[in-house]
């Protein structure tokens, strides 16, 4: 009987760790396709000459995180050795002499490729290839996980505050997000706006060129959130841990709701300039909302999660505005979702958790929680500003930061990557032909710009020889020289009356 009774507990030991790596494996995989989510979203944001690039960034994301996390990123967050501030060991995921548990270390990996892609988005359209190569490394492979080893690790400073106080971030508001929009602020500052985004001191709109594809990020992103949240607690065979999956889920998606609600509304009063029902605000506002309930997510009751994301909707918006008036260039808007909403969810979970926030009974250790996440996250804030200002300030100094103006004003597409996201050649139903392109390619052999295109001149006025600024790769130009007696221009495109 008792060796039965030792087999049966073996064989259910083995079953709650089979169970409890296949729940993060699954979580692991749904936040990993948030990264297809950042990539609609940042490509449908930035103009369609820049749509490869963008792109390319976001599967890079994947590519270098993923092999320096594995290298010396976990390492440094999770190793077994450490102190306070830093692990040093099971360096190649511990490869070298065992191996930790490969779901865990799967889990991590994306919320590291989480807390990276977030720069990229405030950087588009005007940013070096080899600068976000270096970045990625040093955010990847450096940055965030050191910042995971103070708050996560066992030995980590932030874990093992005075009194027994253990900082409050149970899904990364301030461990993910602050990371990455703290970094996304410090490189779009020094990086400088696109040309033409400030006039005269004024803001000027560079929208993206396809909403729908903005949107269906969104919805992407809002799906992946709930893993992102909900398979935080990282176990769901123990007691308690379906219901605290349970409510870490739908306090995602209540206070996601509320955040885009209201943010929707201070959108329609003016107070963020021209009064309509717009849709991107409220995409924004329902991401602040779920990266501010990050923090709280296991632990605030349902309608702490909806306070949450109503402050969340309108920190969102006045970040927005407040980045403008520091003459930083966001296209994503993804300082004020990450850093201002998480900045705002690092402290409302010692005010909203219902066991140790400021609504229970022990209000002295609740305020001493919001004292120690206070300077977590501050200390957090500075770390990555100074080793962001280093980085971006050493590769302005080597002139590897920023595009030249030629390149930034044509689109990166073409001239780094060599494919367009949406060719002129692939266009087109049949019926109507256009004469072939004799004109000289604006980019000679060694990829630098020739000089700008002649404008062609009709009765109805001059029109600029390239396409339309939101469609196109920007490569394609006519010589006037080029075309047939019977081509005339409309809209800009250059047209043959062909009889077929």
């Amino acid at each position: 009987m008792a060796a039965n009774l030792t087999i049966l507990a073996a064989d259910f030991a083995t079953l709650q760790k089979n169970a409890d790596q296949l729940f993060l494996l699954i979580m692991g995989c749904m936040v990993f396709l948030m990264q297809s989510g950042f990539a609609f979203l940042e490509a449908g944001s930035v103009r369609s000459k820049n749509t490869t690039n963008i792109l390319i960034k976001n599967m890079l994301d994947i590519f270098i995180t993923g092999l320096c996390y594995w290298m010396f990123g976990y390492a440094f967050a999770f190793g077994q050795v450490g102190n306070p501030f830093i692990g040093h060991s099971d360096f190649f995921a511990g490869s070298l002499r065992h191996s930790p548990d490969p779901a865990f270390w799967f889990f991590q990996f994306v919320f590291c490729a989480t807390a990276t892609t977030i720069v990229s988005g405030a950087m588009a359209e005007r940013t070096e290839f080899v600068c976000y190569l270096v970045y990625c490394v040093v955010i990847g492979g450096f940055m965030y996980p050191v910042v995971t080893h103070w708050a996560w690790s066992d030995v980590g400073w932030l874990a093992n505050g005075p009194g027994g106080i253990v900082y409050k971030d149970f899904a990364g508001s301030g461990v993910v997000h602050v990371v990455g929009g703290t970094t996304a602020l410090v490189g779009a500052k020094i990086l400088g706006p696109r040309i033409g985004r400030f006039k005269d001191g004024q803001p000027v709109q560079i929208p993206g060129h396809t909403v729908p594809l903005v949107a269906l990020g969104a919805f992407i992103l809002f799906f992946g959130f709930l893993a992102f949240n909900g398979g935080s607690q990282a176990s769901i065979s123990g007691a308690g841990d379906g219901q605290i999956v349970s409510i870490a889920m739908v306090n995602t998606l209540v206070s996601g709701a509320a955040g885009g609600l209201v943010a929707m509304m201070v959108k329609r009063s003016g107070l963020l300039g021209g009064v309509n029902w717009s849709l991107l605000t409220s995409i924004n506002g329902a991401l602040s909302g779920m990266v501010a309930i990050c923090a709280a997510a296991d632990s605030a009751y349902s309608w702490g999660a909806v306070v949450i994301g109503v402050v969340a909707g309108v920190v969102y918006c006045a970040w927005s505005k407040l980045v403008i008036k520091l003459g930083v260039d966001d296209p994503l808007d993804a300082v004020a979702v990450h850093l201002g909403a998480g900045l705002w969810g690092v402290l409302a979970a010692p005010i909203l958790a219902r066991d140790v926030g400021l609504i229970t009974a022990d209000k002295e250790y609740a305020l001493r929680l919001f004292g120690w996440n206070l300077l977590g996250v501050l200390v957090i804030m500075v770390w990555c500003a100074v080793v962001s200002a280093l980085m971006f300030g050493t590769l302005k100094c080597l002139g590897i930061l920023r595009v030249p103006p030629e390149i930034e004003l044509r689109g990166l597409d073409i001239p780094k990557h060599g494919e367009p996201a949406y060719p002129t050649e692939s266009y087109g139903h049949g019926w109507t032909i256009m004469p072939p392109d004799l004109s000289p390619d604006p980019y000679g052999p060694d990829g630098k710009p020739q000089p700008l295109p002649v404008y062609i001149t009709r009765s109805n006025g001059p029109r600029p020889v390239s396409r339309p600024p939101s469609r196109g790769s920007g490569r394609y130009v006519y010589n006037p020289g080029s075309l047939p007696p019977s081509a005339y221009i409309n809209n800009g495109f250059v047209i043959q009356d062909t009889h077929m």
